[in-house]
């Protein structure tokens, strides 16, 4: 049966719309313990074509999300301390980082392979199948009180990395994209070209790092320089336009050399610190982006995700049921191998493993902008928005379980020794 045509409500009214029920779907989940965005998603879903059919995605909306993914973005390299990212792969901890991309990775290209998919297809879900966001993971372990604990850390360590890496090897799969159909002479030349805007955008970045770490040893320098700057101008927010224009200009960088934009805005986040502009600026700075991403852009992202998903697209239900099962079984088996190979004990290791399925915020943004450049079609993106939903709902839940199975184990070992 054909769904009812949407209501064609004025702008407004649909953001008016799709803002409240956003929040407060998003407020009930809060309440139960739950990421805000499974209630604005689903707030989405109801007001779309799967459910009530009342509004479709429009071009405007469309741009407020484009605004919702840049901030995400930001905020999630805000959360990272650089220097601790790079001491936390030192050893053997990269392993951990390495297995829980690499064997989710192949497991999804393997899955979509299986199902006759595209081959570009295949390497995108395999991309999302590899994401452990950041975001998400923070706010679980945070609920649980186990930010600080060993196998928090570790959890913390793994989804920077490979945020990073999903983030980059976004931008490659989306240069080749355009390539489709093109001879392997043409193809081969454009993965070195590709290849070289990578190693140019590390460098380049290596290169800014340790510019900006070494600014940072100058006894405040950048943070006395800003601040005076701040004195001069009149203007109002002369702060959020100072940074927000470091972070585009970066953005420009990389979406000019050919990769997506939130690219170079991550990266550039990750350079902001407050030992480089000062507490009191890096805090009034994550307050405003906070403030307009979460009260309002970030909502009205994923209230749009949710639009854009459509059960009635999915025909290939065993598509479905594959991903989520290679989904799950493969960032457990990498995490848990990686961690047994770095020193961790059996119950440590499983813990560690089951957190590293913590999706959500970063698999949603890819996931978006992989549907919007045509990488995937409406059914395989409707399957990883399920797929991001399980992973975030479930979690916490089975983490949680992990968790007190760990501290029985401890506080018996305690006693007995």
């Amino acid at each position: 049966m054909n769904p009812l045509p949407a209501l064609h409500l004025p702008f407004f009214a649909n953001l008016l719309l799709l803002l409240v029920l956003a929040k407060v779907f998003g407020e009930i989940m809060e309440r139960l313990r739950q990421p805000a965005l499974l209630g604005e998603i689903l707030a989405g879903i109801l007001l779309g074509p799967s459910v009530l059919n009342i509004m479709v995605r429009s071009d405007e909306i469309k741009v407020i999300s484009e605004l919702g993914v840049f901030l995400l973005v930001i905020i999630a390299g805000l959360e990272i301390n650089i220097q601790e990212m790079v001491k936390s792969q030192k050893g053997k901890n990269i392993v951990i980082s390495i297995l829980a991309f690499i064997l989710p990775a192949t497991s999804g290209f393997f899955v979509g392979n299986l199902f006759g998919l595209p081959t570009v297809t295949c390497f995108f879900i395999g991309l999302c199948v590899a994401i452990t966001a950041l975001p998400v993971s923070v706010r679980i372990l945070m609920d649980l009180g186990r930010l600080k604990s060993e196998v928090g850390q570790r959890m913390i360590s793994v989804a920077i990395f490979d945020d990073v890496l999903a983030l980059t090897l976004l931008g490659v799969l989306l240069d080749l994209h355009n390539m489709e159909g093109a001879s392997y002479q043409a193809i081969g030349l454009q993965v070195g070209l590709t290849l070289g805007k990578v190693v140019l955008l590390i460098i380049g970045l290596v290169l800014a790092y340790r510019a900006v770490n070494f600014l940072t040893q100058q006894e405040n320098f950048v943070e006395h320089q800003l601040d005076k700057l701040l004195h001069l101008m009149r203007g109002k927010e002369p702060l959020l336009a100072i940074l927000f224009a470091f972070i585009l200009i970066f953005a420009s960088l990389t979406e000019g050399a050919g990769l997506h934009f939130i690219i170079g805005a991550f990266f550039a986040s990750l350079l902001l610190s407050k030992e480089l502009i000062g507490p009191k600026n890096m805090a009034s700075f994550e307050k405003t982006t906070h403030g307009m991403a979460m009260g309002f852009l970030a909502p009205i992202f994923f209230a749009g995700v949710g639009l854009e998903f459509q059960i009635g697209a999915i025909q290939h239900w065993g598509l479905l049921v594959a991903v989520i099962t290679a989904s799950f079984a493969s960032k457990l088996l990498g995490g848990y191998v990686g961690a047994r190979y770095a020193g961790l004990r059996h119950r440590k290791a499983l813990t560690l493993g089951i957190g590293l399925n913590a999706r959500g915020i970063m698999e949603l943004v890819i996931a978006n902008i992989g549907y919007r450049e045509g990488l995937i079609n409406v059914e395989v993106f409707s399957i990883l928005v399920i797929m991001a939903l399980f992973a975030t709902f479930n979690t916490p839940l089975l983490l949680k379980g992990s968790f007190r199975w760990l501290d029985r184990l401890e506080a018996k070992e305690n006693r007995l020794g």
